[in-house]
């Protein structure tokens, strides 16, 4: 394997571990309906500004959401469609498994 291709592995993997805490994958799917401030993020999550101020951070860092300021507001939406991609593949990936387990155990009885 070259150099280059272990750098885009590692680099996935650091995309990765994004999706791998649950409050940010609560902001990635709030973020899907459309863009939300903070203070309604805060709210739907029913979680303190600060916590979700710095999970915003490290998702803009990421490159998964992106923030637009709207008069004395930020407003923060998922970077691109590759973000809702993303997220559905996942998704039906765990609601795939889920069905399957669920069958598994269905079998055994």
């Amino acid at each position: 394997m070259g150099e280059r291709e272990i750098e885009v592995l590692y680099d996935l993997s650091e995309l990765f571990k994004m999706f791998g805490d649950s409050t940010r994958i609560r902001i990635l799917s709030a973020l899907r309906g459309g863009p939300l401030c903070v203070f309604h993020l805060a709210e739907r999550l029913e979680m303190g500004q600060s916590a979700i101020s710095h999970q915003l951070r490290l998702l803009r860092s990421a490159g998964l959401v992106k923030a637009k300021r709207q008069g004395k507001t930020m407003s923060y939406a998922l970077d691109d469609d590759h973000v809702a991609q993303i997220l559905d593949l996942g998704l039906a990936h765990v609601c795939h498994q889920g069905h399957a387990e669920s069958e598994a155990s269905g079998n055994e009885t």
